[in-house]
């Protein structure tokens, strides 16, 4: 699972692509020892928390959440990274499981 819920949030767990040709969310992936990751890709670079402030903005415009509720938790200077989404975890859950369902 690419997320896990929490008391008042959903960590979700991203592979980050900085310096990339635009700004997307590419679905799920598995790793080879079985984590799955939410791919995503930004613009910026990853210098001085450029890319982690873009995946943030990112995050919070697909999901329709403000900005402030969107924060990266762990992984700050890795391509692997944990993000706090808060937020009640049920509704957080329903709403990521539709954006990456294969029909989207």
């Amino acid at each position: 699972m690419y997320f896990r819920k929490e008391r008042d949030s959903i960590m979700l767990f991203v592979r980050l692509t900085p310096k990339s040709a635009k700004d997307a969310i590419d679905g799920v992936e598995a790793t080879g020892d079985g984590r799955a990751y939410m791919k995503a890709r930004v613009r910026a670079v990853p210098e001085d928390g450029k890319a982690n402030a873009a995946l943030e903005k990112l995050l919070a415009k697909w999901l329709g959440l403000a900005p402030r509720n969107v924060s990266v938790a762990s992984g700050t200077t890795s391509r692997l990274k944990q993000v706090r989404i808060s937020g009640d975890p049920e509704a957080l859950a329903l709403k990521l499981a539709a954006l990456v369902s294969p029909e989207n």
